[in-house]
């Protein structure tokens, strides 16, 4: 009989996949080192164990007790695994960028979550870094992991990722590419093969709001180069000591755009449902893809899997929201049709100031067309509302007729995007389209800036 004593067991040896359709135009063998076939679907499963036997090892992690991180959500699953097996209560601290889907999977298999804001610095004491630090110090026989400085995760995937990467490409590798985050990856695997053959060139991909690349080429930590960003698992606004820079060749940032784009590509277009990092990290390969020839090997390590995901980039909602969702805009309609069963919210010529407040503050927009019993005949929009105020302080009780500005111009739901830019850069603040069925929708400077590619 074949079996695994514990599910530990089956950490590793994860298979490496040829990429097809989606490096078509790479002239290179792609192939992907899959890790999501590890048992806590992430290659965070590795370091973890990694991390926990060197602790238990010399002494700094005691039976029965309590080990405590700041983790993006993977390394906490790994670590999760890991407690449960050998008897360890688990506190996980995550920012609240982090999936939902993150956070349910840590508790589901018994952590403690706690959830810190994303955009405050590193040294604040909010931060999932200090605070993870302050528990550590407050918690009875406690362990703080600290992913980001522990030799033991780059060490990790110098025994076993990088030897693995080796013996499936016979030693032929010759690019390897992941995205950089605690650096545990880039830098343990980028040794081993460096050792091996000192020829093979290793990409790190960085991601925009990150300090990576430019510390990499310059020497200097930019902090202007620091701000919040969207994309999971990638990226630092700090320097890890795991990052080793004298093993990376060089670093490519990708968009959070880009990223997630690519994270749905590879699922509908490899069938691979894999996460956030996997999009940035394909996405960086084919802006790399000047660097290859056809004889060349070319490794890309993907990290986790799209379950994580489900209510980010794999919602289309999610997308759209964020201008990600890539639609073809040239009409009226096609900027209105993702809300276009929404009311349109109007105001009477007749009705007081006051009421179109309410009505703004209410349904939070900046523009309301103004009706009679003729149909459009005004519009009022916060300018107006705002010089009314400067000439009356109880200009609430006025009516709209006496303040309102020129109706809206109304256009056709097949009139161009560049029409209608051209109406609203011609100092209208909004134009109202014509629906097919009798009915009116507006279109703002809001929507036509967030159909811009």
């Amino acid at each position: 009989m074949k079996y695994a004593n514990n599910i530990l067991e089956t950490i590793g040896n994860t298979p490496m996949v040829k990429m097809n359709p989606l490096v078509k135009d790479v002239d290179a063998l792609v192939l992907a080192k899959y890790e999501t076939f590890n048992p806590g679907n992430s290659v965070k499963d590795r370091m973890a164990l990694k991390m926990i036997e060197d602790a238990e090892a010399d002494g700094r992690l005691k039976p029965g007790g309590t080990i405590i991180e700041g983790t993006s959500g993977n390394t906490g699953m790994g670590l999760a695994l890991v407690a449960i097996v050998k008897g360890y209560k688990l506190i996980c601290v995550m920012a609240d960028k982090q999936s939902k889907e993150k956070m349910d999977i840590l508790r589901a298999v018994g952590a403690k979550v706690m959830v810190c804001p994303t955009n405050v610095e590193p040294d604040d004491p909010r931060s999932y870094y200090s605070v993870s630090k302050r528990l550590a110090e407050e918690t009875p026989n406690s362990w703080y992991v600290n992913q980001y400085d522990n030799p033991s995760n780059a060490k990790a995937h110098y025994e076993s990722t990088g030897p693995e990467i080796w013996e499936q490409t016979d030693g032929k590798i010759t690019h390897f590419i992941v995205g950089v985050g605690t650096g545990g990856t880039i830098s343990g695997v980028g040794k081993y093969l460096k050792e091996k053959n000192p020829n093979i060139k290793i990409w790190g991909i960085d991601t925009y709001g990150s300090v990576f690349k430019k510390y990499h080429e310059t020497g200097v930590f930019d902090e202007n180069e620091v701000y919040s960003y969207i994309t999971e698992g990638i990226g630092e606004d700090i320097l890890p000591e795991n990052v080793d820079f004298s093993i990376i060749d060089g670093f490519t940032k990708v968009t959070d755009k880009d990223a997630a784009v690519y994270t749905q590509r590879l699922a509908k277009e490899e069938g691979m449902f894999l996460g956030n990092s996997a999009g940035a990290a394909i996405k960086g390969l084919l802006q790399l893809k000047d660097h290859f020839t056809k004889d060349d090997v070319v490794v890309v390590l993907f990290h986790d899997h799209g379950s994580r995901y489900v209510g980010k980039m794999f919602n289309d909602d999610w997308m759209r929201e964020r201008g990600f969702l890539e639609e073809e805009v040239s009409t009226a309609v096609d900027l209105v049709k993702n809300h276009i069963e929404k009311p349109l919210i109007t105001v009477k010529t007749e009705e007081l100031v006051s009421h179109a407040i309410e009505r703004m503050r209410k349904f939070q927009i900046s523009q309301i067309p103004v009706l009679d019993s003729e149909g459009f005949v005004g519009s009022v929009d916060e300018s107006a509302l705002f010089t009314a105020f400067l000439e009356d302080k109880n200009t609430g009780d006025t009516p709209i007729r006496e303040i309102m500005n020129d109706p809206f111009p109304i256009v056709k739901a097949n009139t161009s995007l560049d029409e209608i830019s051209g109406l609203i850069k011609n100092g209208n603040p909004a134009v109202l389209v014509a629906l097919d069925n009798g009915k009116h929708h507006i279109i703002t400077k809001y929507d036509v800036i967030s159909h811009i590619k």
